[in-house]
């Protein structure tokens, strides 16, 4: 694997790079920006309508795979949801024509979260989000508190046996034993993308593994966001971007 040290080295991807392919798409910063609150992200008409000519177009070469849980995508994304494969907290879960797959949910979270809000309890800004397979701590609104937070969830993944996955101004606690070059992987398994080359757009260092799965499998990645080290092939510099290029890229 090789890596570019700065995203403004990458080229910008070519209309015909979803001929043959299929479309795995992260979520949060990648098709709607990153907010403050988790809570506040919202799938606009023109989102929906997007992925609802996608989905068509694709014959099932299509996927959302997102460190939110399928529950808080289908919630966002609507009837769209039924119509494209989702992978969820971080490849821990996995739908596709009504048929689910998902580890069993380990008390452990519940302490985490526990611990996590009387160990933040008193700091303005952190937000605690419980997810189906993971506890994430968020500190956009706090950035004091970092440290803090970092040094937190390294001890309660080793005291718990949870992975850690850090991401862009949070750090979350998940069941381990996936992520989303493992779901890039399990997908491309699936009949209607077999024999087919990947191609994995994302924005957050937890997309990385995404990237080098879709490489191996003789794909591509698309790094979405301002410039950092990547395994991606490709560079788009926002979520508004990305819409733009699937809007005419479309296979």
């Amino acid at each position: 694997m090789s890596a570019a040290t700065d995203a403004t080295l990458l080229p910008t991807p070519p209309r015909d790079l979803l001929d043959s392919a299929s479309l795995l798409l992260d979520f949060d910063g990648t098709l709607v920006d990153l907010a403050d609150r988790p809570d506040d992200v919202t799938v606009d008409a023109a989102l929906a309508e997007l992925l609802t000519a996608l989905a068509r177009q694709m014959g099932g070469r299509i996927a959302i795979i997102s460190g939110r849980s399928i529950a808080q995508l289908d919630t966002l994304l609507g009837p769209v949801a039924q119509m494209i494969a989702l992978s969820g907290s971080h490849g821990c879960e996995h739908r596709w024509h009504g048929i689910s797959a998902h580890p069993v949910r380990p008390d452990s979270l519940l302490d985490v979260a526990a611990e996590m809000r009387a160990a933040s309890a008193g700091q303005a800004g952190v937000i605690i989000e419980e997810k189906s397979f993971g506890v994430a701590l968020h500190f956009r609104l706090a950035p004091e508190f970092e440290t803090r937070a970092l040094l937190l969830a390294e001890r309660l993944g080793a005291e718990h046996e949870l992975a850690v996955q850090h991401g862009k101004m949070m750090v979350e606690l998940r069941v381990a034993g996936s992520d989303k070059g493992i779901a890039v992987a399990r997908l491309m398994k699936r009949p209607e993308m077999q024999g087919t080359t990947p191609l994995f757009i994302g924005d957050d260092v937890t997309d990385e593994s995404a990237f080098v799965a879709a490489r191996a499998a003789g794909g591509h990645g698309i790094l979405v966001g301002p410039p950092r080290a990547t395994a991606a092939d490709y560079g788009l510099p926002d979520p508004a971007a990305v819409r733009a290029w699937l809007n005419g890229g479309g296979a």
